[in-house]
């Protein structure tokens, strides 16, 4: 199949690198979000990541004004997934948000266009029941930040069709990615293992085993991790981390998967990270110290 235009739902964070990468790579790609302020601030965006590369000699100058170049932007679905021959969804990690933007998909992409979501945990089944062509719907779980990490987790939903993996396999291929099939479970493979991990040093701190940077620096100089796992919460997101625990938990029905009520306090009070400034650290400062509330704690 013949895949030159790419159409991407959403342009936040994952939106705007999944446009990036497949800029870089030639496609023609099209941004679809709800304003074109968003739209604006995703451009930005992607110029100064492109910009980056340049600076490390990772591209050339005249690849990111060809990436630049190939990528536009629309408000309105149907104008910017028509033409399309792969849209990825790359919305808020909410099944109704999912479900509803994929049934306006169905009607507006045309028959032969593959439907596939970033969702880092949601049932790829359930969201292609909301279609017409549940063959052609799968998941292309992206890792952050995009344009480095080579990961894509390319997830087989019940009625995904063995042509539909092999295509969405070969494109990832294609932009530089490293592509792994998974079946549909729940939280699938990444986020199965990483998410009780994290829970796992969230709950460390909530019985005050040891502090934030105490336990950031346990697994990282301990276990060779880049990141420490709070800090790597915090970078994710923390509301993120809970609507996939709260995935795993439902669908599995196991209290292993349970979230820590401090998350789930750190949630509620709005401090969900490097996107609120603040969150297992502070970033308001502009530099990054760790911060937990001891209301918080047990």
């Amino acid at each position: 199949m013949d895949m030159t235009i790419i159409a991407v739902i959403g342009s936040g964070t994952m939106g705007n690198g999944i446009a990036h990468a497949f800029a870089l790579s030639g496609f023609k790609v099209n941004i679809v979000d709800l304003s074109q302020e968003r739209i604006t601030d995703a451009l930005k965006n992607i110029s100064r990541n492109l910009e980056r590369q340049v600076q490390k000699g990772i591209i050339q100058m005249s690849q990111q004004t060809d990436a630049i170049s190939n990528i536009h932007g629309f408000t309105l679905l149907e104008p910017g997934v028509k033409d399309a021959d792969l849209v990825i969804e790359a919305a808020n990690e909410n099944l109704d948000v999912k479900l509803k933007i994929f049934r306006e998909l169905d009607k507006f992409c045309k028959p032969s266009a593959i439907l596939a979501s970033n969702t880092s945990s949601i049932s790829i089944t359930k969201i292609a029941a909301a279609t017409r062509r549940p063959d052609k719907v799968i998941g292309m779980h992206f890792m952050n930040p995009v344009p480095i990490m080579k990961l894509v987790e390319v997830i087989r939903g019940f009625s995904t069709s063995a042509e539909t993996t092999k295509i969405t396999m070969d494109l990832a291929v294609t932009i530089g990615k490293v592509p792994v099939e998974v079946n549909d479970y729940p939280g699938f493979v990444a986020n199965r293992i990483l998410m009780p991990m994290i829970n796992e040093a969230i709950q460390c701190l909530h019985e005050g085993v040891a502090g934030v940077t105490e336990i950031d620096t346990v697994m990282k100089l301990g276990m060779s991790h880049p990141m420490g796992p709070l800090q790597l919460a915090d970078f994710i997101g923390l509301d993120v981390c809970l609507a996939i625990l709260n995935v795993l938990y439902q669908g599995f029905g196991n209290s292993k998967y349970a979230p820590s009520p401090l998350l789930v306090n750190m949630v509620t009070s709005g401090q969900l990270g490097v996107k609120s400034g603040c969150g297992f650290y502070d970033y308001s400062g502009g530099t990054k110290e760790a911060v937990v509330s001891k209301k918080f704690r047990k």
